[in-house]
């Protein structure tokens, strides 16, 4: 199956509708499938002082409080309108993850093909039952959970209304960027065992080796943060892939797709002319006469590979040439 490949524009537009619409455009030219953005009111998402991650302050200073800096990235509900549109335009899927009730409602009466539900909300019970109830496709992240909070995110999830076939669940570590020691990445297998979920992986670390690792690991989904300057001011540019390391993204999941295959050991269309060049056939080692016996010491294996077999050996090791040979023919 194909890898669905998400470019997590997030909140990298800074606010800005013209920044979100080039965003798309470095989604759809990177060759991603969706790009996928944020929708939230920051009243109804924190508290009015609440301080910012540690990973926020080290980006975007911490003279201003969570509330603050949220609000200089709030999109209308109209942007993302036009977003959407913009998106159709462009043949790319248009997501959005919801951080609150209202942000849900807009979303599905937007259309909305899939609810990506964030790693914060997996413990938020009438968000879950909310988003489970409109029977949609379902993506969840699970970084900062256990096993026993993913299987209690995925049991609201059903009851509500969401059918189990429909649930993705991504493996995540929540920290930007995260530590190579902390990825874990055998964990994203550990779920598909526990739950029989289609699994995948939300990456925050810097570069794409380890997206590329989890594809061939089986993840079906690859979710990645990308922006138009790492250099920008806001809370995740600097944990995000440039353009260039996007589309290097993309191309090697594809690349890695190809190369998966099956689980069937053929000998390919690409090897097959090689066949007969590289392997070996039995060989006269001097000359034969006709009559003579055939021995370990008038015998030896050479290419090319189309006469004989060396694993006729056995058998041809004792018979009587029936023509003469010349050194280095075939027998």
């Amino acid at each position: 199956m194909r890898v669905f490949i998400i470019a997590e524009a997030g909140v990298n537009h800074n606010g800005s509708i013209e920044l979100a619409f080039k965003l798309i455009d470095a989604a759809v030219e990177a060759g991603a499938d969706a790009v996928k953005f944020q929708t939230f009111k920051s009243e109804n998402l924190v508290t009015k002082n609440l301080k910012k991650a540690k990973y926020q302050e080290k980006t975007t200073g911490s003279s201003e409080s969570q509330f603050e800096m949220l609000k200089k990235l709030e999109l209308s509900f109209d942007a993302f309108k036009k977003l959407s549109d913009y998106c159709s335009s462009k043949d790319i899927m248009f997501l959005s993850t919801p951080f609150d009730h209202s942000s849900i409602d807009f979303l599905h009466e937007l259309g909305l093909e899939i609810f990506k539900i964030p790693s914060g909300e997996i413990t938020n019970l009438p968000y879950l039952r909310h988003i489970g109830s409109l029977a949609k496709r379902v993506i969840l992240s699970t970084g900062m959970s256990t096993l026993k909070e993913i299987g209690d995110a995925l049991s609201i999830l059903e009851d509500s209304g969401t059918k189990k076939e429909n649930i993705s669940v991504l493996h995540a570590n929540t920290m930007y960027p995260t530590p190579m020691e902390d990825v874990n990445l055998n964990v994203m297998q550990a779920i598909h065992k526990e739950f029989g979920v289609a699994v995948g992986y939300s990456d925050h670390t810097l570069g794409i080796e380890v997206d590329i690792a989890a594809v061939a690991m089986g993840a079906m989904i690859i979710e990645k943060h990308f922006t138009l300057d790492k250099a920008m001011n806001g809370p995740d540019h600097l944990a995000s892939l440039d353009l260039e390391e996007l589309k290097n993204m993309v191309s090697a999941i594809r690349n890695i797709e190809q190369a998966l295959g099956s689980n069937l050991k053929i000998v390919t269309p690409s090897e097959k002319i090689n066949k007969n060049i590289v392997r070996k056939s039995i060989i006269a080692k001097c000359f034969i006469k006709k009559g003579e016996r055939l021995t370990e010491d008038n015998l030896t294996v050479k290419r090319p590979g189309t006469g004989l077999s060396p694993m006729k050996w056995d058998k041809v090791i004792g018979t009587i040439a029936v023509t003469d040979y010349q050194a280095d023919e075939l027998i």
